[in-house]
């Protein structure tokens, strides 16, 4: 037969002290002191945090108080801002597609002398030499093709007369497209 349990003392703090187990007394004892240990941790942080932030903001007080005052703007001169603004544009020339429309509008008859870019006014000048007229007025009409360019024209030629193959040199100034 099972034993009974009879208790006849009165509910209370001392009845259910008796009752409880210990294993269960040592695991409230230890939740118990975990707790008092985090609040004492979370306090403890919340006094550091609170002091850095004072220094923090008495280092930005510190970093205004000291910044040196800002130096008026001084103005560029006009002549300078111009020249500048050249060398800007001549900087960012587009090199590549110029050659490259020029080479692939350029047939073996023409030589070319020289290629002088003005970025202002975004027009190539072309010195070249050629053996004739014919072949000289085609390149023109190839360059004035070239999708590059918005347009090209004859500005001078003349003949070579110190040279035995008498080559006509000429100039062409080709406008070429902003892209």
């Amino acid at each position: 037969m099972k034993p009974m349990q009879i208790d006849f003392a009165a509910p209370g703090w001392r009845r259910t002290l008796y009752r409880t187990h210990p294993a269960v007394m040592v695991a409230g004892a230890v939740g118990l002191l975990l707790c008092v240990a985090a609040a004492a941790l979370s306090l403890q942080n919340a006094k550091e945090r609170e002091a850095r932030e004072q220094q923090l903001s008495a280092a930005r007080k510190k970093a205004i108080a000291s910044a040196p005052a800002r130096l008026p703007e001084t103005a560029i001169p006009e002549a300078q801002a111009n020249a500048v603004n050249t060398a800007v544009l001549q900087l960012n020339l587009p090199w590549r597609a110029l050659q490259d429309a020029v080479a692939s509008a350029t047939p073996p008859a023409i030589a070319l002398v020289a290629l002088e870019p003005d970025a202002r006014k975004q027009i190539l000048k072309i010195t070249a030499e050629a053996r004739n007229a014919d072949d000289m007025v085609a390149y023109i009409e190839q360059l004035k093709q070239e999708e590059f360019f918005a347009g090209a024209g004859l500005v001078r030629h003349e003949i070579n007369a110190g040279d035995p193959n008498r080559p006509i040199r000429f100039q062409i100034e080709a406008q070429w497209r902003a892209r």
